[in-house]
């Protein structure tokens, strides 16, 4: 089997760090590689991709040194099989809430007889051996509801799941916070710990959408293997904020506090 790159960056590295991408765009996944980034992650959950999309960016990026998730927002076989036809290391399910959620994400990535999805891969670098194809991908589900927090015990136990990834702001919004609480409320701070720690023990990645560098270093700290940093959108926007502050002589904060 020849493993993805997520899985050999999960496999080299003690913590991987990945950027964000909302919207089409030809040159923010190899920007993040550039900079030294390990993965790069595809929003169609909240993002502006349509599979078109996602596929165009995914085979551009078939040279290109760096790891590829699409998050997509519920378990539906056929968007899971299409995004995965084109070449996606890993599958991010949003809103998962129960072990049966997260067995129906994993039998979306699983030919018959372990799972649903259907034959059909677009890149001819993957191959037609079924096994392998199945076996290089990696299945996330995102704990961000207290549902899912009371159920991340059986979650973290469903065969296949390679990770969980925390959503911090939506998590903060089902425990009754704002979301620009979600790192600073000591009720959501533990949740997420206690999401780490029950990932780590089943033996699998705990990952989260940090969504800034400083949070980044404060999810390290806690412990997560898997950090998601910033989109193409908040890189833009911090670098051309930087610029303007250079040539009229300041230093801006550009840094805001979100993570979703």
């Amino acid at each position: 089997m020849t493993a993805s790159r997520l899985q050999d960056a999960l496999a080299a590295k003690a913590r991987v760090w990945g950027g964000w991408v909302v919207g089409p765009t030809v040159l923010a996944p190899e920007e993040f590689a550039q900079a030294g980034y390990d993965y790069v992650g595809f929003d169609v959950q909240h993002g502006y991709l349509s599979d078109a999309d996602v596929a165009l960016m995914l085979r551009r990026l078939e040279h290109v040194p760096i790891a590829t998730a699409v998050r997509l927002p519920t378990a539906d076989a056929a968007p899971i099989g299409r995004v995965l036809d084109a070449g996606a290391d890993a599958v991010i399910i949003a809103m998962v809430e129960s072990a049966a959620q997260a067995a129906a994400a994993v039998a979306a990535t699983r030919y018959a007889p372990a799972g649903v999805r259907s034959f059909g891969p677009l890149r001819a670098s993957m191959g037609l051996d079924p096994a392998d194809l199945q076996a290089r991908v990696s299945v996330f589900a995102m704990a961000e509801t207290a549902r899912g927090l009371a159920a991340i015990d059986e979650i973290c136990a469903v065969d296949g799941v390679t990770g969980v990834y925390v959503g911090p702001a939506d998590l903060a919004i089902s425990m009754g916070h704002g979301p620009a609480d979600a790192w600073t409320q000591p009720e959501v701070r533990d949740a997420m710990v206690h999401v780490h720690r029950t990932a780590t023990a089943a033996g699998i990645v705990s990952g989260v959408h940090a969504n800034t560098g400083t949070l980044g270093n404060v999810a390290a700290r806690m412990g997560f293997r898997m950090i998601t940093l910033a989109s193409e959108s908040q890189a833009l926007r911090r670098g051309a904020a930087a610029h303007l502050a250079e040539a009229n002589g300041g230093h801006p904060d550009t840094e805001q506090a979100r993570g979703y």
